[in-house]
């Protein structure tokens, strides 16, 4: 198999779409339509406390093969939520820095399950480049709660209540381990963005990726990281078009610090644009 094909595979296999005819079996939510969708998701919540997880209700919801490839659903299996488009932008992104042989490591803040990442190490890894890093920082509990005080714009941001998105830093790391990627070049920064990314020990970058979701999580990186992306280097927003506060974000950094290079739309969620100066 060539490096092209294993490459093309997966990203196939870390957004799970490889599978014809797919099916997942997601918990009842409560999305308040009826009083048995109610009483379900109250059974859910009980069975998931008493059994630590082990069993929930769950429905058949039918494979979506175009809210895979924009990355506008939310897989019950996959190793990334970022779609088939994103997937491709990171490709884009390091065969430009590649080419261009622009300096620096490869970092994503807030990593899921880790699959943004793992492509990150496999690029790597297939083109034999052994002198860059890739940095997988997260909490791996989850996003903060608000500070609503310093940052109006989360004022009543529900992400720290998704339990969904609490993936331990072990869980990550088998998931590098099963595709054989985990190596010494992937480096984890565990802990709140805006205790971590000022002090991480990080020279230059080539390529960032921020997927923080909110306002505060998205400022912490664009403040700690873009001063050491180098010129020629990416950086890519992934909640540009899903959460005002990360666009807002953006722009408020834009604005302070004189950014004016062309913001490119990846598939209507993500964004990125070049560092030119």
């Amino acid at each position: 198999m060539s490096d092209k094909l294993y490459i093309d595979l997966l990203k196939m296999v870390l957004i799970d779409m490889h599978r014809l005819n797919l099916a997942e079996y997601k918990p009842i939510k409560n999305n308040n339509t009826s009083w048995k969708r109610k009483a379900l998701y109250s059974l859910n919540m009980f069975l998931a406390k008493v059994t630590k997880g082990k069993f929930v209700i769950s429905e058949v919801q039918e494979y979506n093969r175009e809210l895979r490839v924009n990355g506008l659903d939310w897989p019950t299996y996959a190793d990334s939520m970022i779609g088939l488009k994103r997937m491709n932008n990171i490709e884009f992104c390091f065969n430009q820095v590649i080419q261009d042989g622009i300096v620096g490591d490869f970092i994503e803040t807030g990593v899921w399950r880790g699959g943004s990442t793992i492509f990150m190490a496999a690029l790597l890894k297939e083109n034999k480049i052994l002198d860059r890093k890739v940095w997988v920082a997260d909490s791996f509990e989850g996003l903060p709660k608000p500070n609503e005080e310093k940052y109006i714009h989360d004022k009543g941001d529900p992400h720290y209540l998704y339990k969904e998105l609490a993936i331990s830093i072990d869980t990550v790391k088998d998931n590098f381990r099963k595709y054989d990627l985990l190596g010494d070049n992937i480096v984890f920064l565990k802990g709140w963005f805006k205790d971590t990314l000022p002090t991480a020990p990080i020279e230059k970058l080539s390529i960032i990726r921020l997927d923080g979701d909110m306002y505060e999580s998205t400022m912490d990186g664009l403040v700690n990281l873009y001063p050491k992306l180098s010129k020629g280097g990416y950086i890519i927003i992934d909640d540009w078009g899903a959460v005002k506060a990360c666009q807002q974000a953006v722009i408020d950094f834009r604005n302070q610090n004189g950014i004016s290079e062309e913001i490119n739309e990846i598939d209507g969620i993500g964004v990125y644009w070049q560092k030119n100066k």
